[in-house]
């Protein structure tokens, strides 16, 4: 049984729902989902906030680290990280940059507390000010629309290599759209013909 275990990692921008998918990954198929960033930064080398980590079954307690957010990012990170763990399968999320941008330049903080608002998804209850002190709102340099746009050019770059690697083994699977509501389902469906889930896709 434990020969046999799913290796898993998400792909895709910042701001793309990785890490909302990693928890309905999680959830409806049972599996763990590993925070092994520290230990990967540290035998690997430091690396950006695009890969989201492996999953294995809850039950198991010997574990393979496979990725974590920001590996691989470059061809030779990808061709270290096969020495840790060779992995079954890799979910590309693939959002529109201007969605991205859109997304990302709507998020604002409370300084004191680090409180995060997004304007589409979460306002504070008066415009600009922290729902809790009444205190201003600030965005940080890295959501602002300038940088948000340096940051997507600086991913694309840096997976296109990572992309290509998987694709050429046969075990990326890309996911296009909007909304991770929309994208979920196909990775529900992908993720059911590998593993028995425990939640439906309604569940989750």
């Amino acid at each position: 049984m434990a020969s046999k275990l799913l290796r898993a990692v998400v792909l895709g921008p910042p701001g793309s729902g990785k890490g909302t998918v990693c928890e309905r990954i999680a959830r409806s198929f049972g599996l763990q989902h590993l925070s092994s960033g520290q230990f990967l930064r540290e035998s690997l080398g430091s690396g950006g906030v695009w890969l989201h980590p492996c999953y294995f079954p809850a039950s198991h307690s010997h574990f393979c680290a496979a990725a974590c957010p920001g590996f691989p990012r470059t061809l030779g990170q990808a061709k270290a990280l096969d020495g840790i763990c060779e992995l079954d399968l890799v979910i590309s999320l693939n959002i529109p940059f201007e969605t991205l941008k859109d997304r990302l330049s709507a998020r604002w903080v409370h300084p004191a507390s680090g409180r995060v608002y997004n304007m589409d998804f979460n306002p504070p209850h008066t415009q600009g000010v922290d729902d809790l002190t009444g205190e201003p709102l600030v965005q940080r340099e890295e959501d602002k629309p300038e940088a948000v746009a340096a940051r997507l050019r600086k991913y694309k770059d840096a997976a296109k290599p990572v992309i290509e690697l998987y694709k050429s083994r046969g075990i990326l699977y890309s996911f296009s759209g909007t909304e991770t509501n929309k994208i979920w389902p196909y990775v529900y469906t992908l993720l059911s013909s590998r593993i028995p889930p425990i939640l439906s896709d309604e569940e989750h």
